[in-house]
């Protein structure tokens, strides 16, 4: 595969996801802007790639790191330490240095710090994509079905520094907000490598890897609530009990939709990393069709189950929100 043809799967993906997030925007900034932010967080990427290769030296000139992150547990404990803060750190940097620029000439909205911070998650994801696919370590369908997830990472603190650079007073405690808010997305980056690779590890370890997509699932719902709430919109409510007794049992049941529709996803990319390798003549016989078939059918059925759950609770919410 050519260079510039790595450079076009690379990019167009998480351009794509920018295009659907910049037209749900009711006054976005400008496509120039966007563009540079995009193009400052890939810069980003190659810096946290420079760190994390550094410290990666640094470490293995002290200690035997590279077989100490072979278990389980030094394998957390280096993206905890190193991989997390690193990268929400460099991400962090390519968004506010530029806003502190663009703050002498316009007043950001909270909308267009958070659009801002998505492109530059964007800009990241396509430098990482480049270096898996030049190096031909990852998959190119894996790593499409991850054009998302950085920008799911930097959601709480691309809310926070919104809020705070969209106030007119700027208090102590929104500026707290956004360290709080950059410690969340570094736990939660960690969480997600951690759970990615749990397969590679026996029982019981591997079964964490069943936690992935519920957990990103809920991770992409958190960000579209970030955006509806830098909009000024009224959130999406699915816990909308009197009691006690009747919000535990919705409770119970977002985790359901989470747990269905969650492995639902996680079961057709299973199916097409299974099928992907084979000839496409191989793909029509009896025996693999009915194989594609059976498992379309079951995750079809898990999804559907858990949008059935989640039309109840929307609906519920919707007829208390009437009555009141």
């Amino acid at each position: 595969m050519s260079n510039l043809f790595l450079l076009m799967w690379a990019v167009i993906p998480p351009l794509l996801f920018l295009w659907f997030y910049y037209r749900r925007i009711s006054a976005p900034p400008f496509p120039l802007q966007l563009l540079c932010f995009f193009v400052v967080g890939a810069i980003s990427g190659f810096v946290a790639l420079g760190i994390e290769w550094g410290i990666e030296i640094a470490a293995n000139s002290v200690i035997n790191w590279a077989k100490i992150q072979r278990s389980f547990v030094g394998f957390s404990l280096r993206q905890l330490v190193v991989i997390g803060p690193v990268e929400e750190g460099c991400k962090f940097a390519a968004v506010i240095f530029p806003i502190f620029y663009l703050q002498r000439s316009y007043r950001l909205r909270a909308s267009t710090v958070f659009l801002f911070t998505i492109a530059a998650a964007l800009g990241f994801t396509a430098e990482e994509n480049w270096v898996y696919w030049f190096h031909g370590t990852a998959p190119i369908l894996e790593r499409i079905i991850s054009t998302p997830v950085h920008s799911m990472f930097v959601a709480p603190w691309g809310y926070a520094l919104g809020r705070y650079i969209f106030s007119e007073r700027r208090l102590n405690k929104d500026r707290s907000l956004i360290f709080t808010a950059w410690l969340n997305s570094v736990l939660f980056h960690a969480l997600v490598n951690i759970l990615s690779r749990s397969w590679v590890y026996p029982r019981p370890i591997s079964l964490l890897g069943y936690c992935l997509f519920p957990f990103l699932l809920w991770l992409f719902w958190r960000l579209e609530q970030f955006l509806r709430k830098v909009q000024g919109k009224r959130p999406l409510i699915l816990i909308s009990g009197n009691t006690s007794k009747q919000r535990f049992w919705q409770r119970c049941l977002i985790l359901l939709i989470l747990i269905f529709g969650g492995n639902a996803i996680l079961g057709v990319f299973i199916l097409v990393r299974k099928v992907s390798p084979l000839p496409i003549i191989r793909i029509f016989d009896t025996e693999i069709l009915l194989l594609i078939f059976r498992e379309i059918f079951i995750n079809f059925c898990l999804g559907f189950v858990a949008w059935l759950i989640y039309r109840y609770l929307r609906n519920l919410a919707h007829r208390r929100y009437f009555f009141k």
